[in-house]
This record gives C-alpha cells, sequence and structure tokens, in this order.
C-alpha cells in the first residue's frame, strides 16, 4: 500500500472512531439521565420513608413471639455442708486444726433451669427440682430484668414449683389444654438448656400418657406428655406448645441414656397443682390405698396359677385389684382383693394408669364413685380419698 492510500485509510478511521465516540457519549448521558430519575421509580416499599416490609413468619415463629417474652430464667444457688470426715469429728484432732479445715467448709451449689409467667402480678411455674432447697432465687426475665425470687412451695410427687417475684403488668403465656393433643401433631419447646437462654427446638408429640414408671421416675404421680422436641438441662420449667402457641405442658424429664426422647407434665396438673401450692402452700394428692394390676390374659393366667392370692379372676381386661392396705379408704369403703375396677367416676378404666390418673384428678374428702366387678357381678362403690402421705 501506497504512502496516499494509507493516508485515506488513517483519516476514514478517526471519522469511524469519532462518531463511535459521540454515540458512546451519548448513550452514556443518557444512562446519567435515567440514574437520576431511578430514585423517583423505586417502590414505595423499599423506600426508609415507606411503610416496613411484610413479615414472613411460620407458626413456630408467631408461637415463639407470642409465648417467649413469658418465658424466664431460673438461676437457684444453695449452700452445701459436706459429709465431715471421720478424723475432724474427733475433738482431739480437731484441736491441731482450729475447728476448721477446706474439707469442712460449706459450698455454694448452682444451677439454671427455666419458668413459666402463669400470671401479671409476678406468679410463675417451675420444676420442683429446679428449685430444691436454695436459698437464693433470681429471675431473670427475657427484656433482661431480674428479680429475687420467693419459692411459695414445691411438690416432689409431680416435680413441680412455683414462684412469686415482685412485678407486675407481666406478659402472660396462653394455656391450652394437653387433651386436646394427637400423637404426631407439632411440638415446640423453650428454655433455656445449658444456659443458652431463649433457645427454640420443635419436634412431634410422640406419645401421651407415658406412666411415672416408664419415664423411669416410679416416685412421681404424673401422666407424661412424650416428645422428640430437644429437652436438655436447663429446659426444665419451660413451656411445651402445640402449633398455635398455647402452653401444653412444663418441660421436666430426660430419660437417662435416651436419644431424643422428652418428657412435660400435662398443663392440666400443673394449673391443679398451681393452685394448690399458691394457696396453701402445699399439696394433698388424693389416696385410696390399693394395689393393682392391669389384666391380661397373661396376668389372668399368672393369678390364677398363684395359690397365694385368695381369688381367682375370670375376666380379661379391666384393672384388678390385688391388695388393699388396713385402714386405708378403700378398705373403709368395702374394696377388696380381687374385684376389677370398671370405671373411676365417669370413665371407663383399662389400665392401672388411667385409674391412677382419674384418682390423682380428685379432690381429697369428695366421694369418688367406683363401677367394680365381684364375683362376676356388677357393683357402685362410692371412696372418699385421703391425703397421700410417703408412709401411706
Amino acid at each position: 500500500m501506497n504512502s496516499s492510500l494509507k493516508q485515506i485509510s488513517f483519516y476514514a478511521f478517526l471519522i469511524i472512531l469519532s462518531a463511535g465516540t459521540g454515540a458512546v457519549g451519548s448513550r452514556y448521558m443518557d444512562l446519567e439521565s435515567n440514574q437520576r430519575q431511578i430514585p423517583e421509580a423505586i417502590p414505595a416499599m423499599l423506600r426508609s420513608d415507606g411503610p416496613p416490609p411484610e413479615r414472613n413468619l411460620n407458626f413456630v415463629a408467631e408461637a415463639v413471639e407470642r409465648i417467649g417474652p413469658a418465658v424466664v430464667r431460673i438461676d437457684a444457688a444453695r449452700r452445701v455442708s459436706p459429709e465431715i470426715p471421720e478424723p475432724f469429728r474427733n475433738p482431739f484432732f480437731r484441736r491441731f486444726f482450729g475447728g476448721d479445715s477446706p474439707e469442712t467448709e460449706q459450698r455454694v451449689e448452682r444451677g439454671t433451669g427455666s419458668g413459666l409467667i402463669i400470671s401479671g402480678d409476678g406468679r410463675l411455674v417451675t420444676n420442683a427440682h429446679v428449685v430444691a432447697g436454695a436459698d437464693r432465687v433470681r429471675v431473670t426475665l427475657k427484656d433482661g430484668r431480674t428479680f429475687d425470687g420467693e419459692v411459695v412451695g414445691a411438690d416432689e410427687v409431680t416435680d413441680l414449683a412455683v414462684v412469686k417475684i415482685d412485678a407486675y403488668g407481666l406478659p402472660r403465656a396462653a394455656l391450652g389444654k394437653s387433651e386436646a393433643l394427637t400423637p404426631g401433631e407439632w411440638a415446640i419447646a423453650i428454655g433455656n438448656p445449658l444456659g443458652l437462654d431463649n433457645t427454640v427446638t420443635i419436634g412431634i408429640i410422640s406419645a401421651l400418657g407415658r406412666s411415672s414408671s416408664q419415664v423411669g421416675v416410679p416416685d412421681k404421680r404424673v401422666s407424661f406428655i412424650q416428645t422428640d422436641a430437644a429437652i436438655n438441662p436447663g429446659n426444665s420449667g419451660g413451656p411445651l406448645l402445640n402449633a398455635k402457641g398455647e402452653v401444653v405442658g412444663i418441660n421436666t424429664a430426660i430419660r437417662a441414656g435416651a436419644q431424643g426422647l422428652g418428657f412435660a407434665i400435662p398443663m392440666e396438673t400443673v394449673d391443679r397443682i398451681a393452685e394448690q401450692l399458691f394457696s396453701q402452700g402445699k399439696v394433698d394428692h388424693p389416696y385410696l390405698g390399693i394395689q393393682m394390676a392391669t389384666l391380661t390374659p397373661e396376668t389372668k393366667e399368672d393369678i390364677n396359677r398363684d395359690s397365694s392370692a385368695g381369688f381367682k379372676v375370670t375376666q380379661d381386661q379391666g384393672v384388678v385389684i390385688i391388695g388393699v392396705v388396713k385402714d386405708s379408704p378403700a378398705q373403709k369403703a368395702g374394696l377388696k382383693p380381687g374385684d376389677i375396677i370398671l370405671k373411676v367416676g365417669d370413665k371407663e378404666v383399662y389400665n392401672s394408669n388411667a385409674v391412677q390418673q382419674q384418682v390423682e384428678s380428685s379432690r381429697v374428702g369428695t366421694e369418688l364413685p367406683l363401677e367394680i366387678l365381684r364375683e362376676g357381678k356388677p357393683l357402685a362403690i362410692k371412696v372418699t380419698p385421703a391425703p397421700y402421705r410417703e408412709d401411706s
């Protein structure tokens, strides 16, 4: 290519470049113009001066928002005097140690649990083992406020206790009924497991009516709710909720060695025990004074084979009375070994746990009607429960 052609090509390139630059510059200015108009086009919901965006909460979050403020942390402290070693009990040796030693000094045990506000005037419910023997109880609300708590009463038989704090206008929980629960429905637990405040876990209602012996606490008189919602140390005393956000139980027990099993005291039991503890500081548990067994074909065969039983059984179902305690309400009412219990109150019973539940929900000093079979004949008997005592 000669020099003339090269010059023509170079000038043509400059002309094209200049035209292109002008087009690009024009588009850039248009963009700038559009950018200046963008804020006017932003939807109102995204502007800082507009209404807040709608929150899309699921049922768990909604339940926790409603009940969470009524869940508290309970810190309990108790002084423990260790057993004095034998050498320090001897006055001769104690002279050399000035009557005191690190081994004999009191120590302070501290524990953390959960609690639930059940009235706006500062009434709380928790587990008895959370505050057992406590010299000091400190209650922390979700909003950070702390109060000294007074343990008004505790019931070891149901593992429930009530605490009062000097506060008013507190948020209170919506209470539901465990009787309406169905295995398989949602369960939500709130508490302070392992010191981690306001922890929420979710699972299902695994089973209902678990007896104390099944749970591994035979000294209790509770028909437990079983759940697989995670319940760890520190959850004790916190609420178990249904999908509506209603409290249906108080979390209490963990079976040793179990994986993913938690237990809660039904709300009906909590209501009844809390009312007595606040009104009289103790609980009178109804007591009949019978030993009983759930009838099955195998149980029937075992009883009939045992000559020492003193009676024969012809029924394949029901609850058979094995023994009657001397001078007990049952003996005074005329109940005898071999009687088969068919009804307690107005409810049919098919196992000993159901009998215990009906007796526990009755009132001391008030007649409780029973329907029994004696030697194959129906019989109505009225028993007046007495207060339960450990030596009963």
